[in-house]
């Protein structure tokens, strides 16, 4: 008798787009050092990396991803970041937007040993791990940067500051949020069907 399909497929690129072609300008900030110009966002959504287990445990990656119409709306991720990111940057975002005060995120590591990020950006290279970011409201957007030392950071990229876009993005959150968790539990039974404990 055949199975039936164990995880059901969650197409998160489709159902997190927001276009930001009728929001104020944004851009993605590339190096410093960089000889290319900051690359207009005209689009953002979030894509399901990879669903793998890590130290015995379900392990989602995700990115947060943008399109440009300077680079054939190829999309291009900004952040990477495990399943416990989505909530406190979503909650952080529209706090330092609606309060208009600058908004320092700290990254906490999950205490389990191993090499593992939780958060990385790729605006400025191949994947560099992130501890701290900063949200600093302005009149139309917030700019993103990391904290790169005690006093310095380095801008990565901005989103819009409208009630249009935070609702838009509120949404989005909430809806990818909910469809990670199910998605990790759905792992997680997998996993006991295939490894069920002993004596239990």
């Amino acid at each position: 008798m055949a199975e039936t399909p164990a995880i059901t497929d969650r197409n998160l690129e489709a159902t997190t787009n927001i276009s930001l072609k009728r929001e104020p300008a944004c851009f993605a900030f590339l190096s410093a050092r960089s000889v290319l110009p900051p690359m207009p966002i005209d689009s953002i959504n979030l894509d399901l990396a990879s669903a793998d287990y890590f130290q015995g445990r379900a392990s989602l990656w995700t990115t947060l991803e943008m399109r440009s119409g300077v680079s054939d709306e190829r999309p291009t991720a900004m952040l990477g970041f495990d399943e416990t990111f989505l909530r406190p940057f979503a909650r952080a975002l529209i706090e330092a937007a609606t309060t208009r005060a600058a908004y320092r995120m700290t990254i906490v590591s999950d205490g389990q040993t191993g090499e593992r990020c939780r958060v990385v950006e790729y605006v400025t290279g191949a994947g560099k791990a992130l501890h701290e970011l900063i949200l600093s409201p302005f009149d139309n957007v917030v700019l993103v940067s990391a904290a790169v030392s005690k006093d310095n950071d380095e801008t990565l990229f901005q989103l819009p500051r409208t009630d249009s876009f935070l609702r838009a993005f509120a949404k989005m959150a909430f809806v990818a949020d909910q469809a990670l968790h199910e998605l990790l539990e759905d792992m997680e039974r997998v996993a006991r069907q295939r490894h069920p404990v002993a004596g239990g």
